[in-house]
C-alpha cells in the first residue's frame, strides 16, 4: 500500500525584509524573505520563505501576513552550513489577522532509524527524518524532533514506517566549530505536537499550486 502523503504549512507572522530575487527556474523567478513568527516562550521563530513571482502582488505593504504552503528541502552545494536546506514554499499569501500561527501537517515515511537520547535533566528526545513525496518522483527530507512520551513512542518506529504528525516549524541557533573558528548558524526542523493516525481520512484539498 502506498503511503498517503501530506505537506501543509500554515503561518502568520511579520516579514523582516523585502523579498529578494533568489533564482530562476524554467522561466519562473523565485523570491525569498524571512518571516518572524512569535512563540509562547517569547523567542520568535525566524523562517525563510520562498515564493514564485506571481505571488509578489499579494504581499501587503505593511502588517502581518498569512502563508499557506509546504515545507521543502533542497541540497546545499555551497559547502557552508547544513547539507539540507529547509524553506517554506508559499502557495498562497493573504493579509494577516493579527493572530500568530505556526502549524504544519506532514504525512510521509521514516527514511532513517530514530535517534533517541535524553537531556542532562532526563527529558526524552527522539530525532526522525521523514521523507514526504512530491510530484514527479521527488521527495522532501524533513528533520523532525519529538519530546517526552512522544519521543518514547517515536523511538519504536522502523525505517519505512508511515508517519503522520501535527507540529510547528522552528528555527534553532547552534554553534559550529570550523577552521575559521566558532560560527553561529541556524537550523530548521519540525517540532511535533501530536502524532496522528496514518489511517485517518484524506485531508481537505489544499489551494491550487501556482
Amino acid at each position: 500500500m502506498t503511503t498517503q502523503t501530506r505537506n501543509e504549512v500554515l503561518l502568520e507572522g511579520t516579514p523582516l525584509d523585502t523579498p529578494q530575487l533568489s533564482h530562476e527556474n524554467h522561466g519562473t523567478r523565485f523570491y525569498r524573505f524571512y518571516l518572524e513568527v512569535p512563540r509562547l516562550s517569547g523567542t520568535p521563530d525566524t523562517l525563510p520563505v520562498l515564493l514564485p513571482e506571481v505571488l509578489l502582488p499579494q504581499i501587503p505593504r505593511e502588517g502581518p501576513l498569512q502563508i499557506h504552503g509546504q515545507l521543502r528541502s533542497f541540497n546545499n552545494r555551497s559547502g557552508v552550513g547544513s547539507r539540507l536546506v529547509l524553506t517554506v514554499y508559499a502557495l498562497d499569501i493573504q493579509p494577516g489577522t493579527g493572530e500568530a500561527c505556526n502549524q504544519i501537517f506532514l504525512t510521509g515515511s521514516l527514511c532513517k532509524p530514530p535517534v533517541f537520547r535524553r537531556t542532562p535533566l532526563g527529558r526524552s528526545i527522539c530525532d526522525l527524518m521523514l521523507a514526504v513525496s512530491r510530484r514527479y518522483g521527488r521527495a522532501d527530507y524533513l528533520p523532525v524532533i519529538t519530546w517526552g512520551q512522544l519521543a518514547v513512542q517515536a523511538s519504536r518506529l522502523e525505517v519505512g514506517d508511515p508517519v503522520a504528525l501535527e507540529g510547528r516549524v522552528q528555527s534553532r541557533i547552534y554553534h559550529k566549530v570550523t577552521e575559521e573558528g566558532t560560527q553561529e548558524r541556524v537550523a530548521y526542523e519540525v517540532s511535533v505536537m501530536h502524532l496522528l493516525d496514518t489511517d485517518a481520512p484524506e485531508p481537505e484539498p489544499a489551494p491550487p499550486q501556482f
